[in-house]
């Protein structure tokens, strides 16, 4: 599993090419390639979490133009071993 880390800057083109980029995310999640994403509260940056090996993301993030866009940019991309736990309940939050 793998979790790729956004950095956000004030150029516009990230708030426009957005509504695409998250298409794209709905559309993985439903293929089970995108276990969860979202922006920080601050909107500083986001978190994706992706189920998928190292050529597999590569090949993701290169057919999303959001990762080559102005304003974000990709921090960090760590490989992440989870515990095994069940979310039993929604966690509070809008």
């Amino acid at each position: 599993m793998l979790i790729v880390e956004l950095r956000f800057g004030p150029e516009p083109e990230r708030l426009a090419a957005r509504p695409a980029h998250r298409v794209t995310l709905t559309r993985l999640h439903g293929e089970g390639r995108l276990l969860a994403a979202g922006p920080y509260a601050d909107d500083s940056g986001a978190l994706l979490i992706f189920p998928v090996d190292r050529p597999e993301l590569d090949r993701i993030m290169a057919d999303d133009p959001y990762y080559r866009t102005p304003g974000v940019r990709v921090v960090d991309v760590r490989e992440w071993t989870p515990l095994e736990f069940q979310l039993t309940r929604r966690l509070p939050g809008p």
